[in-house]
């Protein structure tokens, strides 16, 4: 019987690659294209935290269900992202989803691990943010990690409310309710609002004596 935290695992896997089969709609690719995307996206971030741990084989070696879903994902943007008027947009709105579920099931598996708590937070947060990375990256878009608008600290926020309440006994399922609002409500809000941290500005260069 799969528990909230699986179900969450393999709904995150699903929307992660659909968001990396939208971009390989926008980028034009073939049919390989998208489910190679979509296979980085959905399980990126995951095989990386258990890599990570040393929990191997890593966890779609096992189950074979998470690179069926990946696949499935794949073939049915294919067929279907012509219907989206701004897949950009969608995207974003996916994105933003699977973030906030993979912050959860990546600081779960984390402390299901044996792992410290304060690790358990930082893995959360890599497996919310290295599969939209890895899509980027390989597709050639800016990541959005490395955008001013908010993102990785939506995932942090979500992995340390769910690792933090986890540690008060709380009913099953409660942590990860309220850590996977907080985490897609922040990360709703930065697309909505357009909040994003100060960025860098250059400043004139310092004229130096001649000695």
């Amino acid at each position: 019987m799969l528990t909230i935290i699986s179900w969450l695992d393999i709904i995150g896997v699903a929307i992660f690659a659909v968001t990396g089969a939208l971009v390989a709609s926008r980028k034009q690719m073939d049919i390989v294209g998208f489910v190679l995307i979509a296979t980085f996206t959905g399980i990126g971030g995951g095989t990386i935290r258990d890599l990570l741990v040393g929990a191997t084989p890593v966890f779609w070696v096992k189950e074979p269900l998470y690179p069926l879903t990946c696949l499935a994902s794949a073939v049915i943007v294919y067929f279907t992202a012509h219907f989206f008027e701004s897949r950009y947009r969608v995207l974003l709105w996916l994105d933003a989803l699977g973030l906030a579920m993979f912050c959860i099931t990546g600081a779960a598996k984390a402390l299901s691990l044996g792992v410290h708590p304060g690790i358990a937070m930082v893995l959360g947060m890599i497996s919310a943010t290295f599969g939209g990375l890895v899509r980027d990256v390989v597709c050639n878009e800016i990541p959005l990690i490395m955008r001013r608008e908010i993102y990785a600290i939506a995932a942090a926020l979500g992995a340390v409310l769910y690792v933090g309440l986890v540690q008060l006994d709380l009913p099953v399922g409660i942590p990860a309710l309220i850590a996977f609002l907080a985490a897609f409500g922040l990360r709703a809000s930065a697309l909505v609002w357009g909040w994003g941290f100060p960025v860098y500005k250059a400043r004139p260069g310092r004229d130096y004596p001649n000695e």
